[in-house]
């Protein structure tokens, strides 16, 4: 029988202190916040790391991207809970609004950018075979995005550089 991990304070939020199972609200869970980027609320940390998925709940304002343009090596699936955001696939243009569903197979580019008049939160899953290993690549329709890279690169340290540190702690505003 596996035993229920206590959670316990982190400077991000509330973090499993152990491999067991757990419940906690999102409200007192990890999150990371970035000007750039937008919020994140990050369900492993500590001393615990999901070897298999890994699971991020994301908020961006209109026109903020989650992240930079990239493809990997793993699946992973996106649900839009609130809000509209902008999808760019394989340089295709999607848009998204609560309900939607993407799906990305190993090797998809893809990148998530916030739209419509108020804050997008979009659930995020992803397989953790091949963490790490990530190509950020030169893609327009990112770039007009704010989203893309000028060069292609493996390293997050190079695609990043230009941008601001994630902070730790929960968004001022908690759109939930």
């Amino acid at each position: 029988m596996r035993e229920e991990a206590p959670l316990v304070p982190s400077e991000f939020g509330l973090v499993a202190a152990t491999d067991g199972w757990f419940t906690v609200n999102v409200r007192d869970a990890a999150w990371m916040t970035s000007e750039a980027f937008g919020d994140a609320c990050i369900f492993e940390g500590g001393p615990v790391d999901f070897g298999q998925i890994g699971y991020t709940l994301a908020v961006l304002q209109p026109g903020q991207p989650n992240g930079m343009y990239h493809r990997e090596l793993d699946q992973e699936d996106f649900l839009v809970l609130s809000g509209e955001c902008l999808a760019i696939i394989e340089g295709q243009e999607r848009a998204l609004k609560a309900w939607d569903f993407v799906h990305c197979p190993p090797g998809t580019e893809h990148i998530f950018v916030g739209a419509g008049d108020g804050p997008c939160v979009i659930f995020m899953a992803g397989a953790r075979a091949h963490r790490g290993e990530q190509v950020y690549t030169r893609d327009e329709t990112a770039i007009r995005h704010g989203a893309g890279v000028e060069t292609e690169t493996p390293r997050s340290k190079e695609a990043y550089a230009p941008y601001p540190k994630w902070r730790n702690g929960p968004p001022e505003r908690m759109p939930i």
